[in-house]
């Protein structure tokens, strides 16, 4: 997946977030990331088991000399751990378990640096896409999980990889913003004396 954010897409996403806080007093927060770890073990542990792996062939099938089974070892693991570099093909080769787990953790050390568990309501809620992993979840602060189940998020998560699915960011987030802006006007609604706690704008990593 690519990622193209000009100040167009930034500005269609400041303003989806804006109308959707208008109604709610619940706080809206957005991060897209190209990936959430660049996987590079991940080419050296295939590396390694492919190389590891030539050896027994050799001896049991050839009667190549030793240096040169050691050679072709060497030689092998160089080929594969820079064909692995390839993103396209490293990326591949992750467990789908392992990019969900980076994924989300990822996700939990953004809503945690950019304070969204310290708005004074605990009414925070982050929209957080990972493009490599084709993975987008929905956390959501303390207040709105006692109010708010986990599976309501689910149209919200399905518009926000609907979106980067088509390549569209400012389609997929505006669609998700409004949405979990719906859903929080609906339990949170706007209160005297509510202030913009966290930034209006798309956090691109």
């Amino acid at each position: 997946m690519t990622m193209d954010i000009d100040s167009g897409v930034q500005r269609v996403i400041s303003q989806a977030i804006a109308a959707a806080e208008a109604k709610t007093s619940g706080e809206i927060f957005c991060v897209v990331t190209r990936a959430s770890d660049d996987y590079r073990f991940v080419a050296l542990t295939w590396a390694a088991l492919v190389a590891l792996s030539l050896p027994l062939p050799l001896v049991a099938f050839t009667s190549l000399p030793a240096v040169q089974i050691f050679a072709a070892q060497l030689c092998l693991f160089l080929l594969t751990g820079l064909a692995s570099l390839w993103d396209p093909l490293r990326l591949a080769l992750v467990p789908r378990s392992l990019k969900h787990r980076r994924a989300h953790r990822n996700a939990l050390e953004q809503f945690l640096a950019h304070g969204l568990h310290t708005t004074k309501s605990r009414t925070g809620v982050l929209l957080f896409v990972s493009l490599a992993e084709r993975h987008a979840e929905v956390i959501a602060d303390e207040a709105i999980y006692k109010k708010v189940t986990a599976n309501v998020w689910d149209e919200t998560v399905a518009a926000l990889i609907a979106g980067a699915g088509r390549g569209d960011i400012a389609a997929g987030f505006s669609d998700a913003i409004a949405h979990a802006g719906a859903v929080l006007a609906q339990h949170f609604p706007p209160q005297t004396g509510d202030s913009n706690e966290l930034p209006d704008h798309l956090v691109v990593l």
